[in-house]
């Protein structure tokens, strides 16, 4: 009996791994293809391919401005832009994206009472190809006010707007321009002659010290 038992007892433990067994089969059975499959992209097979070509937002970016030595705006004007990017930015796997020398264009828009820098396309100094970008500056809310008392060399070596050069215009009464965009832009100040007592408000950008551009959505190529 007791060998009859184990033997019963060894039995049905070979068919209950057995039926197991069978059960899980069919979940290790290759499923075929089809038309109607849709094969891996690159992205899901090698990710890392795909990464080392994005800088991800939050980067910051520095830049200079080579116009002039700062630039002079009111705080309700829009004045197109270049800065030039000072250093390589670099994917996260440490492919040069954006080398040095290459040109963010953009507007200096009204913020807060001050202005603030948003980018719109970068010109790759590699290329001189164009992609578009979003990043934006700190806003500067700090304003200094300009009548005929004030020192003119706050405007020498500066850029100026459309709009502040014609608000300081009136003030001076004779502003030389090297250059300035009609309706919007900067342009280079030389030379400002004073005459009238009235004032103006303006917001003056010291670029490499005032502005940080920091990347709002990932910068793909």
């Amino acid at each position: 009996m007791l060998i009859s038992k184990r033997w019963q007892s060894n039995t049905a433990l070979m068919l209950a791994v057995g039926l197991t067994s069978a059960a899980t089969l069919p979940l290790l059975t290759a499923v075929p293809a089809s038309a109607n499959s849709r094969p891996y992209s690159v992205s899901q097979l090698f990710p890392q391919q795909n990464a080392r070509l994005v800088v991800p937002a939050g980067t910051v970016i520095p830049i200079r401005y080579e116009e002039a030595e700062r630039i002079i705006v009111t705080p309700d004007e829009t004045a197109e832009v270049k800065f030039v990017v000072s250093a390589d930015i670099r994917s996260s796997a440490g492919t040069v994206l954006i080398p040095q020398g290459s040109v963010i264009e953009g507007e200096l828009r009204p913020a807060n009472g001050g202005t603030q820098f948003f980018a719109q396309e970068v010109i790759l100094a590699s290329n001189n190809q164009r992609y578009p970008i979003d990043a934006t500056s700190n806003a500067i809310t700090q304003t200094e006010t300009i009548s005929r008392r004030s020192n003119p060399n706050i405007l020498r070596g500066a850029a100026i707007g459309a709009a502040a050069a014609a608000v300081l215009s009136e003030i001076f009464g004779r502003i030389n321009v090297i250059q300035v965009l009609a309706g919007a832009g900067v342009g280079a100040l030389a030379e400002v002659l004073l005459r009238g007592s009235d004032e103006v408000e303006v917001v003056v950008v010291n670029p490499e010290t005032d502005l940080s551009i920091r990347l709002q959505r990932d910068f793909v190529r």
